[in-house]
């Protein structure tokens, strides 16, 4: 059990009123914003745990920076994620945690462990795209 500290109540705080993924930076800038006093060393080790606790999802975005959000389920999950807005979607994938588990013992692995993120542009993006076109 990790020592609760007002940083990581903080950076908890912070994060459960945002939408979407957010980087740690951006979170800190938020934080500074409104007076905090926090570092953002403290903020990354912050959501580094909150994500090890399955208190936050982490993923990776396309140019290698981790990008945090308040987990929503408990448990492992994936997501469909835009790529225009940031918004998210936990999605059930039965068919993938079958096909892990099929793979890993194919090849002689046990307790096989994977991610799995979907990344493509959500109905209001690609609605809003589309208008822009046609103008």
């Amino acid at each position: 059990m990790r020592r609760q500290t007002w940083q990581r109540a903080a950076v908890r705080d912070a994060l459960s009123e945002r939408e979407g993924f957010v980087s740690a930076q951006d979170l800190h800038t938020a934080l500074k914003a409104t007076g905090s006093p926090i570092g953002l060393a403290t903020v990354y080790r912050a959501l580094a745990d909150l994500a090890v606790d399955g208190d936050a999802d982490s993923l990776q975005s396309g140019d290698g920076e981790n990008l945090y959000r308040a987990c929503v389920s408990q448990g492992h999950h994936h997501h469909l994620i835009c790529r225009s807005c940031g918004r998210t979607v936990e999605i059930e994938a039965d068919a993938i945690e079958e096909w892990a588990a099929d793979v890993a013992a194919r090849n002689g692995f046990r307790d096989p462990q994977h991610v799995v993120d979907v990344f493509g542009t959500c109905e209001r993006c690609a609605a809003a795209a589309s208008a822009c076109e046609v103008v």
